[in-house]
């Protein structure tokens, strides 16, 4: 048995979908219209495209730019280290930020981009994550906008890998022994 017939769906596309929608009306009501949608790849980047979308139909029109931060290489646990990969282009100086990841996990590279966009001068850096894991965070840290709590297992699809991956499935779920 491969390890694709071992993931069990947790999240089915359709909630995804669902939930996205609900998510960025409430984005979309919070926050002002100089927003700057800046997505954490390489994870976000399917939770990120449909988002975008989602808040094009809810009004927003809003540019983005990427930045990608990585802690955990190839492994499935956290180094707790975080390093810039690929930085921004555009300014944050002055502005309001939505940060947007495909899930909180520990919480310490959500931390590390939303300290160091308020110390780049950003007016307001809130963040949206598709998914919460609260049992595994290691510091002080909530996320302002979030699709879904899990509960504390591997998870993979719709952008979240295992060793790169995975990403590509429509739902979110987790590999069986």
């Amino acid at each position: 048995m491969s390890e694709l017939d071992r993931i069990v769906i947790r999240i089915s596309a359709a909630e995804i979908a669902a939930r996205i929608d609900n998510l960025a009306h409430d984005i979309r009501a919070a926050m002002p219209d100089d927003t700057l949608m800046v997505p954490i790849l390489t994870g976000s980047f399917v939770f990120a495209a449909d988002l975008v979308r989602a808040l094009a139909r809810a009004g927003a029109n809003w540019p983005l730019d990427f930045m990608t931060l990585s802690s955990y290489g190839t492994g499935t646990e956290s180094s707790g280290r975080v390093e810039i990969v690929r930085d921004l282009r555009e300014p944050v100086a002055g502005r309001s930020v939505l940060v947007i990841d495909d899930i909180l996990d520990t919480g310490k590279t959500l931390l590390f981009a939303r300290d160091l966009l308020r110390g780049r001068g950003a007016r307001d850096v809130r963040i949206c994550a598709l998914l919460d894991k609260p049992a595994r965070r290691r510091v002080e840290l909530a996320a302002d906008f979030v699709g879904f709590a899990v509960t504390d297992e591997f998870l993979v699809g719709y952008g979240l890998d295992k060793a790169g991956r995975h990403r590509g499935l429509p739902y979110i779920g987790a590999i069986e022994s």
